[in-house]
């Protein structure tokens, strides 16, 4: 049975997954040391910051540069390719009927509502919006029934023609009419829908809506007609820029600034363009939060080298930005992939989530920026949002003991080599192996799989449908210990695959050499020949971290990207990487085999930070016996490659927060169901592990009117995602944002909606 992964905006409502699985899944956890600046508390329990200022204090005029990942590959939010630029956009000109507050509660939003309510619950749940009769589309046409039933025609899921990403909700109505008195839109559910203030947000005009092909096509590139405080006037892919301009038939608070410029610029270029000053608002990564810290100290407050950086940032336009910060809505987790091998059984699980010192790792991420440093207790609300409680207690505490009688439990018993203790001043992992890079073109989504997805194309060698054991590594290299043992055993696991997939592409290709399978084929045999070599220089004693390497032996290299495999968290003593520091833990085993799981991560430049706290769980592993090997994959292909087809043992991501957990959470926590085809539907749930159980709180959640039974009901259902640990809530994400000093009403935003019309430059 193969897996089956939904479209990733399949289910994802604004401002959510689609947006953080483009990009935010894989952004730097930024960390920065001494980033206090004057004009911000020392220490604040911050769910945004913004400047926020009056509007009085607020001048008339001016543009704003605004740095986005990427130019909106399309308008239309509910099309599969949304993404956080789209978002952006859509916030600035189109109506949200509902907006989200700091505490990521829906309010009302009265520039297009003057009422909306829940006017029925029996026979049918009706809800009556009550329009301002001011609000129009920028043509002249007053927002009306029309575009409601427009776009729930269009999203309900009954037409494929329109090739729509989502109808959570919108499946649900029954029927959209105008109501009794003028400007009254009446929606009438089929089911009830607990989750109803998410709908029509954004609301589009029947002109997008109301035709298929306008629908696919018209709102990619073009949204002529618009009803918010900015209208789009170009979007430009020359210049990789959204210009939006002051909307002159708003009714409401007129927009302070003159345009808004969305500019594509990568993060890694953001530094640069903050020194040049040629943009004005950027989310930051570490690098570039640094500088701009350091640039706003007094230089008395530095040391050599500190005073050396900041007197080169102050040259620049640095001085005249400054940092905003808060705790994003959104999380990082430790996922388990609980499909088949030693995380197939509950009881490991738990083992390896009570063996994780969450707070040691909120500490180290959250604590150098002053942010509040505690771990999360709740996959499906934030910390200070309404409702929010810590239910990790159905786990557990992080207790060592606890999680070895789990262990012992499961049948994994302590013996053979033990596993050296992590080096203090990283805290890393049992092994460390990084797979070659897709240096040599593979962009047709070849896959790379150790068997941890049996199913897909090049497991052809597990025949039983769980992951095949590792690899007997004849180590001729007595130097070689526990964890060399299982990097070459994986790697030589690894090659094997490989040599399975060439052969099944060589087949394919039937002698054709122009083919895409052949090349295919001699990319896998490649990849087969690069994993053997690095698994046979360990068990040679060739590797240049084993004890009695040569001295200087060159960095092993495979075409064109390096391999490197080393005992991670050794430092740089041999005696550690024989296995002789002081307080080893034996490793685990079970049927002779040991226990030992393969973490992925990426290894962009931009993620060193996941890297480090990757270490750090690998060394609270390795306490238990608990071995990990760290491969360290591609940045672009880590998340569909990896993540989305289950090919890890173990990873780092994030999700986002939601103010409609019972709708947005639900596919992220559901269990895999067989298809009619015979694969296996996974939806968001990249950990594969799920019960009926919580499916089941989830559906009457969502359909709960009553809001304090609603919540109960989701609470109950994290308190069972946690005891079947197959996600491990970390911490929140750090929102690190730079803005030019005069700015105000724009910075770190956390959960709350931007009042894009009170932007704008102090007077």
């Amino acid at each position: 049975m193969t897996d089956h992964v939904s479209s990733g905006g399949a289910v994802c409502r604004r401002r959510r997954c689609a947006a953080l699985v483009a990009v935010g899944v894989l952004l730097p956890l930024p960390v920065l040391a001494g980033c206090s600046q004057g004009d911000t508390a020392s220490s604040v329990a911050q769910s945004q910051d913004i400047a926020p200022a009056p509007r009085g204090a607020v001048r008339d005029g001016g543009t704003v540069r605004w740095a986005i990942d990427t130019l909106p590959r399309t308008f239309n939010a509910f099309q599969s390719d949304a993404d956080a630029a789209t978002t952006r956009v859509t916030g600035a000109v189109l109506p949200s009927l509902f907006t989200l507050d700091a505490g990521g509660r829906a309010q009302r939003n009265a520039d297009y509502l003057t009422a909306a309510d829940i006017s029925a619950r029996e026979p049918r749940q009706v809800v009556t919006y009550q329009l301002n009769p001011k609000a129009r589309w920028s043509d002249g046409r007053p927002i009306g029934a029309a575009d409601f039933l427009a776009q729930w025609n269009a999203l309900r899921g009954k037409d494929n023609a329109y090739w729509t990403a989502r109808n959570a909700g919108y499946d649900r109505i029954a029927k959209v009419e105008p109501g009794a008195e003028p400007h009254q839109v009446k929606v009438t559910f089929a089911r009830p829908y607990a989750d109803w203030q998410s709908l029509f947000t954004p609301l589009y005009p029947k002109s997008v809506m109301g035709e298929a092909n306008a629908f696919n096509d018209a709102a990619r590139e073009k949204l002529p007609v618009g009803a918010g405080p900015f209208l789009v006037r170009k979007r430009d892919a020359d210049r990789r820029t959204v210009t939006l301009v002051r909307n002159p038939a708003w009714w409401g608070d007129r927009a302070k600034l003159d345009r808004l410029v969305l500019t594509a610029l990568p993060r890694d270029k953001r530094s640069a363009a903050l020194a040049a000053g040629s943009v004005d608002v950027a989310a930051v990564d570490q690098a570039a939060a640094k500088q701009v810290a350091q640039a706003a100290a007094p230089a008395t407050a530095k040391g050599v080298d500190a005073k050396a950086e900041g007197a080169a940032a102050r040259k620049s336009a640095l001085p005249g930005y400054v940092l905003r910060k808060a705790l994003e809505p959104a999380y990082t987790q430790l996922a388990l992939n609980g499909s088949a091998g030693p995380l197939a059984d509950q009881r490991v699980r738990r083992a390896v989530a009570r063996a994780i010192d969450r707070q040691a790792l909120a500490d180290s991420v959250l604590k150098p920026l002053d942010l509040p440093a505690e771990p999360l207790g709740n996959h499906l609300l934030m910390a200070g949002q309404h409702g929010y409680e810590d239910h990790s207690d159905a786990l557990g505490d992080p207790d060592e003991g606890a999680a070895k009688k789990l262990l012992a439990d499961a049948g994994w018993k302590p013996s053979g080599p033990a596993v050296p203790p992590p080096a203090e001043e990283e805290r890393a992992g049992a092994g460390r192996a990084v797979t070659p890079d897709r240096a040599d073109g593979d962009e047709d989504g070849a896959d790379e799989s150790d068997g941890r997805n049996p199913h897909r194309p090049g497991a052809a060698a597990d025949r039983d449908g769980a992951r095949p054991a590792a690899a007997e590594a004849p180590l001729s290299f007595t130097g070689a210990v526990g964890s060399e043992v299982q990097q070459s055993a994986l790697l030589r696991q690894s090659a094997a695959l490989y040599k399975s997939e060439a052969a099944a592409e060589k087949a394919a290709a039937a002698g054709d050499t122009g083919s895409l399978a052949y090349a295919k084929y001699r990319r896998y045999k490649k990849r087969a020949a690069q994993t053997l070599g690095a698994a046979e220089l360990i068990e040679t004693g060739q590797a240049p971290h084993l004890p009695g390497a040569a001295a200087g032996h060159a960095a092993l290299r495979t075409g064109t990207g390096p391999l490197h495999v080393r005992q991670a968290g050794t430092g740089h003593s041999p005696a550690a990487a024989a296995g002789r520091a002081p307080g080893r833990a034996p490793v685990m085993r079970k049927d002779g085999r040991p226990l030992a799981l393969r973490f992925v991560l990426p290894d962009g430049p931009g993620s060193e930070q996941l890297r480090t706290v990757g270490r750090r769980i690998a060394g609270m592993l390795n306490r238990i016996g608990v071995q990990t090997a760290v491969q360290r994959v591609p940045d672009a292909g880590y998340f569909q490659d990896h993540i989305a087809s289950g090919d890890f043992d173990l990873a780092l991501y994030s999700w986002p927060g939601t103010a409609f957990p019972a709708t947005d959470a639900r596919p992220i926590f559901a269990k895999p169901q067989p298809a009619p085809d015979g694969s296996l539907t996974v939806e968001q749930n990249y950990t594969r592990v799920g019960t009926d159980h919580i499916d089941q709180l989830f559906d009457q959640a969502a359909s709960e009117l009553d809001g304090d039974a609603a919540r109960t009901l989701v609470e109950q259902a994290d308190a069972r995602i946690w005891a079947a640990a197959g996600s491990i809530p970390l911490y929140q994400r750090p929102e690190l944002v730079a803005t030019r000093k005069t700015l105000s009403n724009i910075g770190a935003f956390g959960f709350a909606t931007p009042r894009f019309q009170d932007i704008g430059y102090t007077k």
